[in-house]
């Protein structure tokens, strides 16, 4: 039999996705010493000693701002991602975010939480309490979308679906993406509109140096009074503290993000959740792309 080709594996990866890597070509796992390709999807691998033997990396994602990509382009090795690989996920990780936002479910999780089981009027206590947590529905409610590449071109037609009203904003687009977009999305010709008119703003796009501290101490004020941001995009796309200021200001309703961090975590009215990856569905379909 032919030599292998030797892929590290760096983050978890479906097994259904594996498998579309052939045994009879490649050998791959975890534990792999002389590697010729990497496969990976958060890992951090600036700064790390990328081995000399390395001929690929792939990303099972669509960014690459984890790589050091201008350094391995100078070195010949090719850079891999999976654009649209984890895109309904995301959407539906979205879609959940605006729901716990607008209907206060996570601190009305914690008030249930926090019931003494052995009281004999929990049901007085939950009809009393409940009043706290009255939220609203999302129907009628606006959906500034920035970035319509795949997942915010599935985001900005299920929110349509739920009937909301979407205002759209990506300066380069794609044709694909043109296509594929709901016909009742509005155009925006900024960032600031978005803010200014939204009651709900999702991000996604790469974290590049123009889209660094996209939303930031300048611009966040611009926000309307009690509006939700949702960043399932790239940590550093929302500055965190000009975030915590308008909180604590009462401007900003929620920030609602797959990025915890020692400042945010705790926040009473931040819902950080851990980073999810794809369905194993998606994962089967995409993940593999060596």
């Amino acid at each position: 039999m032919a030599e292998r080709f030797q892929v590290l594996v760096l983050n978890q990866i479906s097994a259904n996705g594996l498998k579309r890597l052939p045994v009879e070509r490649y050998s791959v796992g975890k534990d792999v010493a002389a590697p010729d390709a990497l496969l990976l999807r958060s890992a951090d691998l600036h700064g790390t000693a990328i081995a000399s033997g390395v001929l690929a990396i792939a990303r099972a994602g669509a960014g690459t701002n984890n790589i050091p990509v201008a350094a391995m382009s100078e070195r010949g090795v090719p850079v891999f991602n999976a654009p649209g690989a984890n895109a309904n996920a995301v959407k539906e990780l979205v879609l959940a975010g605006m729901l716990m936002a607008a209907r206060n479910l996570a601190p009305a999780l914690h008030f249930v939480a926090a019931l003494d089981a052995r009281m004999t009027d929990m049901d007085k206590a939950v009809e009393d309490g409940k009043k706290a947590f009255a939220g609203y529905e999302l129907g009628g409610q606006t959906l500034g979308v920035v970035g319509l590449g795949k997942i915010g071109c599935l985001v900005a037609d299920a929110a349509i679906k739920l009937g909301m009203n979407v205002l759209g904003y990506d300066p380069d687009i794609t044709v694909d993406a043109a296509w594929s977009l709901p016909s009742q999305v509005k155009k925006a010709a900024s960032v600031a509109e978005v803010l200014k008119n939204a009651h709900f703003i999702t991000l996604h796009v790469p974290l590049v140096a123009a889209t660094r501290d996209l939303v930031n101490a300048d611009n966040i004020g611009q926000m309307r009074a009690a509006s939700v941001l949702l960043n399932f995009s790239r940590e550093g796309v929302v500055n965190e503290a000009a975030v915590i200021a308008s909180l604590a200001r009462k401007h900003l309703g929620w920030y609602v993000c797959d990025f915890p961090s020692a400042a945010i975590n705790g926040h009473e009215r931040v819902i950080a959740l851990p980073h999810l990856g794809a369905s194993t569905r998606e994962a089967e379909e995409n993940c593999a792309i060596m």
